[in-house]
């Protein structure tokens, strides 16, 4: 018995133990900064495309195709591997980790590009999330802290970049909870139990600091009077999941089409497609009246807060959702960095707010945030992720079960359109961009 409490003693002093605790926490809470201090940045970016709209709103025309065609071209100049969400990137990190691929994918140069050009991109009114992103970051800051210590290949294969990945999505929504599961249903695929304890407790330090720099406990989309009316919910389930799945598996179908399509003219006809792009977002700024433009967090916060109140407008027309999937679809197609996440709950807020009109005015917000999750879960096809994700954001627990049964129906349905899922064929799409450019320059 001493013997075996010796040992563990040791175990615990051990300094290569403490060591790895030290990258994992301290890296953990370095995520959480800097996804803080990214989100600010996010917003200020958004902001300022919004003042530029409100001064003259066909100003657009000029510079969201400009700021388009700047971003690709510092994106493939000097950032190349940082290109759209930046999940694609970890998920390929994480198949090959240790090579000289995922160390190049997950270098703190991406994690300079990957903020630079999306705030950038946000500026000049792209419709993009930073949740990808700071997923790509987070996974890259721990992946290279881990390196720098020189910590045991395991551990820098698997648990430090699913512990970034993880934490990249508690800081960025507020939901640490949502981060473990993320980290586990689209990164992991599986659970790792040698490093779980790890990937947990640096989740959520990640959400905590993030949470310390923001100065309060906020709810991403603050609260909703959401509640259950069972002679409805449940028809509003059906509705939300077929729906919200089939227009989220549309959208991911048509972006992966669309990214492969595009692919081999991206060598020589960048300037086109990005100018071509930025001129789609420009008009549809226009005809949205600027809501189509930004990470679409406002619109999102105002439509699931005033749902169902009275005192409460935030209208944005029948079309919003409609517009916004556009932008974002114009946006990705330029391999701009930027992520899906909230401009897809932001389409799926607007999704569920239309919705609402063929159901009773007290169920308003219960539709709205599953129209949310249905659509949501179509686009990434990670159920579960997706109703804790809105659960937490939104501070709702009474439609735990009406959530879950929702993603499941939008899961299903989306699969029946998108075979594979979307963060999958990205992968798959930027490997041979990627092997397009070595066979470029080598023939050069």
């Amino acid at each position: 018995m001493r013997r075996h409490v010796r040992r563990l003693k040791y175990r615990f002093f051990k300094p290569k133990t403490w060591r790895m605790r030290l990258v994992f926490w301290g890296g953990a809470v370095l995520v959480g900064m800097i996804a803080a201090v990214f989100a600010m940045l996010a917003e200020q970016a958004d902001h300022v495309f919004r003042q530029i709209i409100r001064y003259n709103a066909y100003l657009p025309l000029l510079i969201t195709p400009t700021g388009f065609i700047l971003t690709v071209y510092l994106t493939r100049k000097i950032f190349s591997g940082a290109e759209g969400s930046g999940i694609p990137q970890t998920l390929i990190a994480l198949a090959d980790s240790g090579s000289s691929l995922s160390n190049r994918l997950l270098s703190m140069r991406m994690v300079i590009g990957k903020v630079t050009m999306a705030v950038l991109a946000l500026c000049s009114g792209a419709s993009l999330g930073r949740e990808g992103p700071t997923v790509h970051l987070g996974a890259a800051i721990m992946h290279s802290l881990g390196r720098y210590a020189h910590l045991p290949s395991r551990y820098v294969e698997r648990g430090l970049i699913l512990t970034g990945g993880g934490a990249g999505i508690a800081a960025a929504f507020n939901t640490p909870l949502a981060g473990i599961i993320f980290a586990i249903e689209e990164m992991a695929r599986s659970f790792d139990r040698r490093n779980s304890g790890m990937m947990m407790i640096g989740v959520v330090l990640a959400g905590m600091t993030a949470i310390v720099v923001h100065q309060n406990n906020y709810s991403y989309y603050g609260t909703t009077p959401a509640a259950l009316d069972f002679g409805w919910v449940w028809l509003g389930v059906l509705v939300c999941g077929l729906i919200g799945g089939l227009s989220g598996g549309v959208f991911s179908q048509l972006l992966i089409v669309g990214s492969k399509k595009l692919r081999p003219y991206m060598k020589t006809h960048w300037i086109l497609i990005a100018l071509v792009c930025g001129l789609s977002v420009a008009v549809l700024s226009i005809l949205s009246g600027g809501t189509a433009n930004g990470t679409g967090y406002l619109e999102a916060k105002q439509i699931v807060s005033c749902a169902g109140v009275d005192t409460c407008h935030a209208d944005y027309g029948l079309m919003y959702p409609f517009y916004k999937i556009l932008a974002t679809m114009a946006t990705y197609l330029t391999t701009i960095p930027g992520g899906l996440f909230a401009p897809s709950l932001a389409s799926g807020a607007g999704l569920g707010a239309d919705l609402a009109y063929f159901f009773p005015p007290e169920m308003a917000s219960t539709i709205v945030i599953l129209g949310m999750i249905g659509y949501f879960t179509g686009v990434v096809q990670t159920p579960i992720t997706a109703f804790v994700i809105v659960m937490e954001m939104t501070d709702n627990q009474e439609l735990v079960l009406a959530m879950m049964a929702t993603a499941l129906i939008a899961s299903g349905t989306s699969k029946l359109i998108c075979k594979k899922p979307i963060y999958e064929a990205l992968a798959e799409n930027i490997l041979a961009m990627m092997s397009d450019k070595q066979s470029r320059q080598g023939n050069d």
